[in-house]
């Protein structure tokens, strides 16, 4: 499965263990990762302001994540929902990608539900789906 996750959910998988660090990890070995320029640059910024990591640290972050993602999308158009700019820009490079799942902790990407058929999920929703689906 073609999966993006948000710039809030590979925070969380870096910053702590737990749920989001589980699921990145288990993105990584068994589905494959899409993510975005726009993306990875607000993972940086968010690495150094949000969690305090040095511009070195949060390179390294941005760098294993590029590299281990399937596609790197370089440039998309912002998707048309009611959301602000920002989550826009995100929104338009998972559909860019051609992600089957787009996974935030946002609140109000969540209260999206879906986006040109593409789902948007909770961590745990998308935890819960993959379980689900191996029984």
């Amino acid at each position: 499965m073609r999966v993006f996750l948000d710039t809030n959910v590979l925070i969380s998988a870096f910053a702590t263990r737990g749920l989001c660090s589980d699921l990145f990890e288990l993105v990584l070995i068994e589905h494959e990762m899409a993510t975005g320029r726009y993306t990875l640059q607000e993972l940086s910024r968010s690495l150094r302001t949000k969690l305090k990591l040095s511009v070195t640290s949060a390179r390294e972050v941005v760098e294993f994540v590029t590299e281990e993602a399937t596609e790197v999308v370089q440039k998309a158009d912002p998707a048309r929902a009611a959301v602000d700019l920002e989550d826009a820009h995100v929104l338009g490079e998972a559909l860019a990608a051609r992600a089957e799942v787009f996974v935030t902790g946002d609140a109000a990407l969540l209260a999206l539900r879906k986006l040109e058929g593409m789902p948007i999920l909770a961590p745990r929703q998308f935890w819960d789906l993959l379980q689900n689906a191996e029984k």
